[in-house]
């Protein structure tokens, strides 16, 4: 702490005025360059800078509306010209892009809770080939009718439908956070008869970020699920699904979703997906 009684308040050195506001030597320079608040005396030999304490008032105003969000450029203009409505709008302008980036932070982190999410379920779930019947809470989606049976063509025609999925989130103000472990759904009737069609693709999303008329709900429900490490292993086990239903005497009573639990890396020729396969089921 500066003892302010043996100090020339009007004749500080830079560094008693930077010491004596808590900002630094290089700031108090930036700002005399940037024309926002220069020294009241500078000695022509030395080049040394000498405050005025008054100075102070100029130097907190500085710092007040840096903290809120002008650019050293705006509080020139404002320190040299002084129009409140051009501050307010500033301030507006300021105080909007807070609320986006507010958004977009709650978003990374919903997207960051959801990853975490699926790394505990798939460190706890069952080894591939698992048949498990489970209650899974209600969910929300977004789902694409991409006008393609997927099952029809290898796993490029599958990035390619996956391209066309991200395309349209952009188009409907989506954030590219939820274009994640995308899935796919094949109907109940397409199921039941194992005719594989399914033209849909689908992404989890929450309510509180996407427009209502745009989210699918799926109850919450049993579902009796079987956990798959690849790809090319869903037809197989939608009929071990199957056999298991009638075995046990289940009844269907939804679509059959393909849900990727997390994406591994793997090289470029394969997503390394591990799955979980479910339908939902009540008893016969």
């Amino acid at each position: 702490m500066i003892n302010l009684l043996n100090l020339d308040v009007k004749k500080m050195t830079i560094g008693e005025m930077a010491k004596l506001n808590h900002v630094s030597e290089q700031t108090l320079r930036l700002y005399d360059k940037e024309g926002l608040l220069s020294p009241v005396e500078r000695d022509k030999k030395t080049g040394y800078r000498y405050y005025d304490i008054r100075q102070s008032a100029q130097l907190d105003m500085i710092q007040y509306m840096k903290a809120l969000g002008m650019t050293l450029k705006e509080i020139r203009v404002h320190m040299k010209t002084w129009d409140m409505g051009r501050v307010k709008q500033v301030l507006v302008d300021n105080r909007n892009a807070i609320d986006k980036k507010i958004i977009e932070l709650n978003l990374q982190k919903r997207a960051i809770e959801r990853t975490l999410d699926s790394y505990e379920r798939y460190e706890c779930a069952p080894p591939d080939g698992t048949i498990v019947l489970e209650y899974i809470p209600k969910r929300q989606m977004y789902v694409q009718n991409t006008g393609v049976n997927f099952y029809d063509y290898e796993i490029d025609v599958y990035e390619k439908l996956l391209r066309n999925l991200k395309e349209d989130l952009i188009a409907r103000n989506i954030s590219p956070f939820y274009f994640a472990n995308a899935g796919t759904i094949l109907q109940y009737d397409n199921f039941k008869n194992r005719r594989f069609y399914s033209n849909e693709v689908f992404v989890f999303v929450d309510r509180e970020y996407v427009d209502e008329e745009l989210i699918t709900v799926i109850p919450a429900s049993s579902y009796l699920c079987i956990y798959c490490d690849r790809f090319s292993k869903e037809k197989e086990y939608i009929d071990r699904l199957l056999a298991a239903i009638e075995e046990n005497h289940y009844r269907v009573t939804g679509d059959y979703m393909c849900e990727v639990i997390v994406e591994r890396p793997l090289d470029y020729k394969e997503r390394g997906m591990f799955l979980r396969l479910q339908v939902p089921v009540l008893p016969g």
